[in-house]
C-alpha cells in the first residue's frame, strides 16, 4: 500500500518522518516542490485565461459616460452622436485604467505570499495492516491531504 501525503514545509513534517521512523516504517520518500519563479501574465491569450477581466470597469463606465455624453451632446457644438462617442471612448479608458491598478495592487499584495516556501509531498510505502496507524501519525502531524492507494 502507497500513502501520499502533503505537508507545509515545517518541523511538523520532520516530526511526522521521525514518529514514522519509530513505528518502523522504512519506506519513505519526501519530494520538495519547486516555488513559482515567473510572475503570472497580466493579459489572456486565447488558449489560457485567469479569469480575471480588464474591461468590465471600463464597458460599464463606457455605457454611463456615452449616454450622459450623447444627452450634454444635444446643447454643445459637435453634437450628440460625436459627444456619444466621445464620452464612451472616455469611460472605456477611465474603466480599464482602473481595473489595471487594481490587479496590480492585488499582485503586489500576493508578491509577498510568493516568499513563502512550497509543500512536500511525502511518499510512504507500507504494509496493508500499519495504514491506519501511517494515516493516523500524518493527520496528528497536520497533514494538508492524504491519499491511499493499495
Amino acid at each position: 500500500m502507497q500513502i501520499f501525503a502533503t505537508f507545509d514545509h515545517s518541523h511538523y513534517l520532520e516530526l511526522a518522518i521521525r514518529k514514522l521512523e519509530q513505528e518502523e516504517v522504512k519506506d519513505i520518500f519526501a519530494v520538495p516542490l519547486d516555488n513559482r519563479t515567473e510572475n503570472p501574465k497580466l493579459f489572456d491569450t486565447l488558449h489560457q485565461s485567469d479569469g480575471i477581466s480588464l474591461i468590465n470597469k471600463g464597458m460599464f463606465l463606457a455605457v454611463i459616460f456615452s449616454v450622459i455624453g450623447a444627452s450634454r451632446g444635444f446643447l454643445l457644438e459637435w453634437g450628440p452622436i460625436y459627444w456619444g462617442l466621445i464620452g464612451a471612448g472616455g469611460g472605456f479608458i477611465l474603466g480599464f485604467i482602473i481595473d489595471m491598478i487594481l490587479v496590480k495592487i492585488k499582485n503586489k499584495k500576493s508578491k509577498k505570499i510568493k516568499g513563502k516556501k512550497s509543500e512536500v509531498i511525502l511518499i510512504i510505502d507500507c504494509k496493508e495492516d500499519e495504514g491506519e496507524k501511517v494515516e493516523k501519525i500524518l493527520w496528528d502531524h497536520l497533514a494538508l491531504g492524504l491519499a491511499k492507494v493499495k
